[in-house]
């Protein structure tokens, strides 16, 4: 136990993160496979699958979790688990000819779901490299930690600490009362809706490999492709529609998904944040489409068809791109820059501040306005027919103040290191918020390689905070953190 830190029980951090870096090994093996299949060199992945579950083995054998978890071990393990993901699934990029820094981008990019790249030339990688680059993006879509509660049923009430950190939104969505049903829940239905895409896709006339690579990063908001125009290499509206649909379903609560195939055929549409999700992508399309229209001479057609695609790509964070929107007006680009900061719905695997967290601050403005004539009344925030509590209230007051600070500092600091103002805005927004491609040097046809060696550190710290919703990594910088 480290000096000065006595009450952060490392053992049972230790042998965790052992337990999740063995599951890491063994899921690099379906890579190998697809190496194995396409005649790709075997090493990047061998020697990955060796380093990181011999690393793990030793780990998980010389740490023992010998006693209860608190918070504090719950926290640490995600933020250090996502860390260490991101490190050892890097591996096969190093092997594979990236730069450290370059391999750990990419690989916290997949991981976190960001989207943003430093591959130059996509399509010269090979097709397994591809593939790991795109698994990654599915793995850390519902969550690694999740995944990792779902198959090991020692955690038993210690994963309750777990799913309380990863979990994006700003509560936890229990579907049944034990947490490890609730994660494989979760997580079954994941793959049912990621399986039904690869079917679509198929029927679409996609290959295979794209089929399951361009689910692998729909399903997860994620937005890798293995082509270097994204969606916009198959020029097929129909494929677009279909990525599109799923892309708008995997932004919104997969709880909700679940309860509307297994108990309540209309729960989404019960839900408040579902309903203002769709109104606000409603309005975004509409107001996108016109602006085509009037200043960039697109077709009515075509105006609505590349508008609902990079609404529903930018809203869901996932990224994916059918035109370069870096060329669009200023008015098509403020839209899509305002989504940036909206993000999905709660429970789904986008990023940013979250529909929910938007609408309960909308209706705190609303009381604040109320209140302002009326200073005595008393009016609750009601959420899905609910008095929202005020500690829930001032957590996503406070979030929101953290995550606009972060996205400030790290704007600065990529425009002390020479990026341009809009590319260093839209760098910081696309990062935090695991969006992925932004405005001018970043762009959806360009990539992040432009980005000096200290600027891609502070975006992959960006993907980190951004991924684990900001609290879970901010919180172990507090004194308090540390304290009994």
């Amino acid at each position: 136990m480290l000096i000065g830190v006595p009450y952060l029980n490392y053992s049972v951090i230790l042998n965790v993160l052992g337990g999740l870096l063995r599951f890491l090994g063994a899921i690099m093996l379906v890579p190998l496979c697809v190496a194995v299949y396409y005649g790709d060199s075997l090493y990047p992945f061998l020697a990955a699958v060796i380093i990181t579950g011999m690393t793990g083995i030793l780990l998980s054998h010389r740490y023992k979790a010998t006693t209860e978890w608190k918070a504090r071990e719950g926290f640490a393990i995600v933020a250090f688990g996502w860390l260490a993901a991101a490190v050892f699934g890097s591996i096969p990029f190093m092997l594979d000819g990236f730069s450290p820094i370059n391999a750990i981008f990419e690989s916290m990019s997949g991981f976190t779901t960001t989207g943003a790249t430093v591959l130059l030339d996509i399509e010269t990688h090979s097709q397994s490299i591809l593939f790991w680059r795109s698994m990654t993006q599915w793995i850390g879509g519902m969550g690694i930690i999740m995944l990792f509660i779902a198959i090991l049923p020692k955690l038993g009430v210690a994963g309750r600490q777990l799913f309380r950190a990863e979990a994006p939104g700003p509560t936890e969505d229990k579907i049944k009362p034990r947490i490890r049903e609730t994660a494989k829940i979760l997580w079954m239905v994941y793959v049912f809706i990621s399986i039904i895409e690869v079917i679509a896709l198929l029927l679409a006339k996609m290959s295979l490999y794209d089929a399951v690579t361009h689910t692998f990063t729909t399903m997860a908001c994620g937005g890798f492709s293995p082509y270097s125009q994204s969606i916009a290499a198959f020029d097929s509206p129909l494929i677009e529609g279909i990525i599109t649909f799923f892309m708008f379903v995997a932004g919104a609560n997969f709880a909700l998904h679940y309860r509307t195939l297994y108990t309540d055929r209309k729960s989404l549409f019960k839900d408040d944040e579902f309903k203002f999700y769709s109104l606000v992508i409603a309005i975004a399309t509409l107001v996108l489409t016109f602006s085509l229209w009037k200043d960039m001479g697109e077709t009515i057609f075509n105006s609505f068809r590349y508008a609902v695609f990079q609404v529903i790509s930018i809203t869901t964070s996932t990224g994916f791109a059918t035109v370069d929107f870096n060329l669009w007006t200023d008015s098509g680009k403020i839209v899509l820059l305002a989504l940036m900061f909206v993000g999905g719905c709660a429970g789904s695997t986008s990023g940013g501040i979250k529909v929910v967290r938007i609408l309960l601050l909308l209706k705190y403005a609303q009381r604040a306005l109320f209140k302002s004539v009326h200073p005595r009344a008393v009016k609750p925030i009601k959420f899905n027919e609910k008095t929202v509590p005020d500690d829930v209230m001032q957590a996503i007051v406070s979030f929101v103040v953290i995550y606009i600070m972060i996205f400030a500092v790290s704007t600065a600091l990529l425009s002390l290191m020479g990026l341009d103002l809009v590319s260093s805005i839209t760098a910081s927004i696309a990062t935090l918020g695991n969006i992925g491609p932004g405005f001018g040097l970043v762009g959806p046809m360009a990539n992040f390689d432009v980005v000096p060696f200290v600027g891609k550190l502070v975006l992959i710290i960006n993907m980190w905070i951004g991924r684990l919703e900001v609290f879970t990594v901010i919180v172990m910088l507090t004194p308090e953190f540390w304290r009994r």
